[in-house]
């Protein structure tokens, strides 16, 4: 019977664990030799031990890799890493920086544009084009679509529009400029200098675009020059003449000045209240249906938008010098004498609710708003006019 105890064992075992092991194949003892460094309790310590030291070995094949292979901004490669002498270092260059854009600040910064449309720029052309009216366009919204001015649309279509702006219909064929200026038709016996004078320009300007196709060298005398009869030239930067279609001045001393305007004529004189002058809005809306004051597009009024019966109201006190259809294009239409030199105009209305010689106030209804006449979408055609400025801009005096 083993009465030795598992102290009594281990105690054997280590007393003669030499001679053991001394009898073991290599791996058998590589492997008794790891089991009983286990049961010691040391393979903890030699992992952790294993691991400092790795972990400094990688810290300083890195340091010497960074040591001998860093290079340098300028390509240059170093084998060592240099501390800079302070009292050879250079000053740095001052950075320049964009100038602060004081307005900016003070509103919180640039306000940036949110429209997501791209704009394609339009190519370069020397020819004239054609554009089919659509519904809508008006002829400011034409000028826009090909970067023209509204004049420029005006004065290259006089033939077929008369140079009046509101005579543009859907369907109807425009000839585009491809720049700013007008159109002309040649006729036989025609000079080229008498064509440029008439238009503002030089012959240079008109012999020289390129879609025209003229040469000195084959032209001949500009006074009688070889230019095919019905040819169309573009004219550069060439300013037209209006014809003067607009309704004349009608007073209340001389309404019949309007006798050939239309139906609406009244025929005799008329006393009666005066304005105030100050110029209230002839209907609610305050917005604009297409067409803005425009002069240079021979357009003297604003067409304020609307619906068809909505009421038109006088703008100041005064006595009415006009009422009913006018011949003009302008259709059914109220003009207001408020006398010290001062009339309005009310156009392209549905109704007319005053007649000649009445006296009106301020708010007083007038009329209706329609589409009368040469008019294309229900809308007032507003106009102001003084007998010493003519037709102003009634956005100025609007209240």
């Amino acid at each position: 019977m083993n009465n030795t105890s598992p102290l009594n064992g281990k105690d054997a075992l280590t007393s003669d664990n030499t001679e053991v092991f001394e009898h073991l194949p290599g791996e058998a003892l590589a492997e008794k030799f790891w089991t009983r460094f286990t049961q010691l309790g040391l393979s903890q310590g030699l992992f952790r031990a294993v691991t400092l030291v790795t972990t400094i070995l990688v810290m300083l094949v890195m340091v010497w890799v960074l040591r001998r292979f860093y290079i340098n901004a300028d390509g240059s490669m170093v084998t060592q890493l240099q501390i800079p002498d302070p009292a050879q270092a250079i000053t740095a260059p001052e950075l320049l920086m964009p100038p602060l854009n004081a307005s900016a600040q003070a509103t919180g910064g640039v306000q940036r544009d949110t429209a997501v449309d791209t704009i394609l720029p339009v190519r370069n052309r020397s020819d004239l084009s054609t554009y089919t009216v659509e519904p809508g366009d008006t002829l400011f919204s034409v000028a826009t679509r090909f970067g023209l001015l509204p004049e420029t649309v005006l004065w290259s279509n006089r033939y077929n529009i008369s140079d009046d702006p509101h005579m543009i219909y859907p369907g109807q064929t425009l000839v585009i400029m491809p720049v700013d200026g007008t159109v002309h038709v040649w006729s036989a016996g025609e000079g080229l200098n008498g064509v440029a004078e008439f238009y503002q320009v030089t012959p240079e300007a008109i012999i020289n675009w390129p879609g025209n196709n003229l040469h000195l060298a084959t032209l001949g005398d500009l006074a009688n020059p070889n230019i095919e009869p019905g040819t169309m030239l573009v004219i550069p930067g060439g300013k037209g003449e209006f014809s003067d279609w607009r309704i004349p001045r009608i007073t209340r001393e001389d309404p019949a000045a309007a006798v050939n305007v239309g139906p609406g004529a009244c025929p005799e004189s008329y006393d009666g209240v005066l304005g105030t002058l100050n110029f209230t809005w002839p209907v609610s809306s305050h917005n604009l249906s297409g067409y803005d004051y425009a002069p240079s597009a021979n357009h003297f009024g604003i067409d304020i938008s609307g619906n068809i019966g909505d009421p038109v109201s006088a703008v100041d006190n005064g006595v009415v010098v006009y009422a009913g259809w006018n011949d003009w294009d302008y259709g059914n239409m109220v003009v207001v004498d408020h006398g010290q030199g001062w009339q309005s105009l009310y156009a392209h209305m549905s109704t007319v609710d005053v007649v000649c010689g009445q006296e009106v106030y301020s708010g007083d209804l007038v009329g209706t708003i329609g589409e009368t006449g040469m008019a294309f979408g229900p809308h007032l055609h507003f106009e102001l006019r003084n007998d010493e400025y003519g037709r102003v801009n009634p956005w100025d005096f609007l209240q």
